[in-house]
């Protein structure tokens, strides 16, 4: 009888051991990885946070284009029901903007497609991919910008803290992509 409780005391606590290890992996992971990022507090910040896989240099930069994902998502959002609010002027460029943001969506869920089913044979052409779409990204969300430049105001203030948050979660996307090796 003491034998079981000692033998089913040590199962338990290996398989707590065992499940804590991969938080432990991953917080190291995003720590070492986000260290030199473009933007280092941000990269630690949503990455840390974020619930998902992360125990490899490729599940961190997946996780890093989902959380860009994400963000420009709701953006997009955002610009819709700031054009309710906007002005004749503001209106042509939060609709611009909206459209601009809305294709950075479409390049980062291309991008998260490539990181998923990287190969051996194929990796180069695939990383140029990726590092393709996410600059594509970057520079619509710097378009989006663009079209305020000639308007002052609240809607111009949101709309560039907004937008500038993603670009610098994408800008940190594409720097954890840069650092991957073969698969």
């Amino acid at each position: 009888m003491d034998f079981c409780i000692f033998f089913f005391t040590v199962i338990l606590f290996s398989t707590a051991f065992v499940t804590a290890a991969p938080s432990a992996t991953s917080s190291d992971l995003v720590q070492s990885s986000c260290v030199h990022a473009t933007f280092p507090k941000v990269c630690f910040h949503t990455l840390s946070v974020y619930k998902g896989p992360m125990t490899t240099p490729r599940e961190l930069a997946q996780a890093a284009i989902k959380v860009s994902i994400t963000r420009a998502a709701k953006v997009t959002q955002f610009l819709s029901g700031m054009q309710k609010e906007a002005n004749k002027r503001e209106k042509g460029a939060v609709k611009d903007c909206a459209s601009q943001i809305s294709d950075s969506v479409d390049d980062l869920r291309k991008t998260l497609g490539e990181l998923k089913k990287l190969r051996r044979g194929s990796f180069k052409w695939q990383m140029s991919n990726a590092q393709t779409w996410v600059s594509a990204a970057l520079t619509n969300e710097d378009t989006c910008l663009d079209g305020f430049k000639e308007i002052e105001g609240r809607v111009r203030s949101d709309v560039k803290k907004k937008v500038t948050n993603v670009a610098k979660v994408t800008s940190n996307a594409l720097y954890l992509i840069n650092r991957l090796d073969h698969p």
